[in-house]
């Protein structure tokens, strides 16, 4: 038996086919086009991200059996819009990383909203998150906002689109990034979309994140009839791809940006220093949560060395390019492309090089590059495990990044604490083929499921460069603010 898991990213879809023993037995993957129309603005359109996805399955599935179910997991905080019964956008949506709604936050922030925002939501007032997104939306394009116009996430898009247009549908995990869900209810509340000023007769239904999404339109989805069994936002789907089912287990995902969770089970764990509680699922008996630090750029910033600088000409580059030297040569990196998320959520940071001299090379700048990508995750980790008072014993790592050696080096001396890969690093989808066979009795448990994650190799902890810690936060402060100046 197998499951077609749809990840649908912020740079490109990959479809995976997962066997009953946790193996990916075929995958496609298709990029979409990326489009900036002012800096800080980020977009993507809605139908190449639904073309892309009809590719990568096509792909994936071209020499494999009929697969039990459908499972999707996908970029989270992207805001999207479409016609009801035509399916059509009216618009492109705005992704996850768009800037453009900082000057609604501080206003909300000023009106002295945020204390009960985060009360409802576990979030924060953050260009992040898909509630002011659709604000800005309602104030700067009210004709769009037709009465057959629906919203939500990609992954509420993907199910419309699969089922050609009968479900409108979503789950408590995605739910719970847009600034308008309680997550003490796991449903959406009239006072965040009042706030919001979001039509809550828009929104999609919420559903558990393993169960029944409906059914694919043969004349919409490549000729299949399958259910759609499984839904979760992409971070809270490799959570549960590592087989992180118990309270205190923990990953980080190297994707675009890099993400730090921790199951925090049946009750949400509050953070008062950066952190954001979320829904990380609901098998249909309950919530269960997560304590999360929101990194907006890692594995990005290795494409800009790649698309921006022309310093290397393949992420798989980075690695022996770095290992030509011993260190960063006292250059730090902080790439805050796009702002800094958690733990110091400021969206006018801008990437900040410093250190450069007249031996710096691009093997230099290369090291910086995996060197931030390992504070980052300290900075998040060293939250948890002081403010929020969680252990951290151990991380489990996946996503792109983490089959570079050196990074995973570097992350187990930055933390000081063994790091393991796992032999399948698309723990995203996988996450979401686990739901979609829990639901449809491909796996009869998670105990069942715990037992097909294997170890790819485990990296314990060399010495810690205190120094080196030292200057990252120094650099960090630097570069806060800038954008504001």
């Amino acid at each position: 038996m197998t499951v077609l898991a749809i990840d649908a990213g912020t740079t490109g879809v990959t479809a995976l086919v997962v066997t009953d023993d946790g193996r990916v037995a075929a995958r496609g993957y298709q990029e979409f086009a990326q489009h900036f129309p002012r800096p800080g603005w980020v977009e993507h359109e809605p139908e190449e991200i639904w073309q892309a996805t009809l590719r990568a399955c096509r792909d994936a599935l071209a020499e494999q059996p009929m697969p039990r179910a459908v499972g999707i997991t996908n970029q989270r905080e992207t805001a999207v819009l479409w016609h009801r019964d035509t399916l059509a956008a009216p618009r492109r949506a705005l992704v996850w990383q768009d800037r453009r709604t900082t000057e609604i936050c501080t206003r909300l922030r000023d009106a002295g909203h945020e204390d009960r925002v985060a009360e409802l939501t576990g979030l924060r007032l953050d260009p992040y998150f898909t509630g002011t997104k659709l604000t800005w939306m309602r104030e700067h394009e009210p004709q769009l906002w037709q009465p057959d116009v629906v919203v939500g996430t990609v992954d509420a898009y993907l199910v419309a689109r699969l089922t050609g247009g009968r479900v409108h549908a979503t789950d408590p995990s995605n739910a719970s990034r847009t600034l308008l869900c309680d997550i003490s209810t796991g449903t959406w509340s009239e006072e965040l979309c009042d706030l919001f000023d979001v039509p809550l007769d828009a929104l999609p239904e919420i559903r558990p994140s393993s169960g029944d999404f409906g059914r694919t339109d043969p004349a919409a989805f490549l000729g299949l009839d399958l259910p759609i069994a499984g839904i979760a936002g992409d971070q809270q789907a490799a959570l549960f791809g590592q087989a992180c089912f118990d309270a205190g287990q923990s990953k980080c995902t190297y994707g675009t940006g890099s993400f730090v969770l921790v199951n925090t089970g049946s009750a949400p764990v509050r953070s008062g220093a950066g952190l954001l509680t979320t829904v990380a699922w609901d098998l249909g008996d309950g919530l269960v949560y997560a304590l999360e630090g929101a990194i907006f750029v890692t594995g990005a910033a290795v494409q800009w060395l790649r698309d921006g600088l022309g310093i290397i000409g393949s992420a798989a580059e980075t690695e022996p390019l770095a290992r030509t030297v011993a260190d960063s040569g006292g250059v730090v990196f902080v790439p805050a492309l796009t702002g800094l998320g958690a733990p110091h959520w400021d969206p006018d940071a801008r990437g900040t090089i410093l250190g450069i001299t007249r031996g710096t090379t691009r093997a230099h700048l290369a090291r910086a590059t995996l060197e931030a990508i390992a504070f980052e995750v300290r900075d998040v980790v060293d939250v948890m495990t002081g403010e929020a008072g969680i252990a951290v014993p151990e991380l489990s790592v996946d996503g792109g990044a983490a089959a570079n050696d050196l990074l995973c080096e570097l992350q187990a001396a930055a933390l000081g604490v063994p790091v393991r890969r796992p032999q399948v690093a698309e723990t995203t989808a996988l996450g979401a083929a686990f739901l979609a066979g829990l639901a449809t009795g491909v796996w009869s448990s998670t105990d069942e499921l715990r037992d097909t994650w294997r170890l790819d190799r485990r990296f314990e902890p060399g010495q810690r460069d205190e120094a080196a810690y030292e200057r990252w936060q120094e650099a960090v402060r630097r570069s806060r603010g800038w954008a504001a100046l």
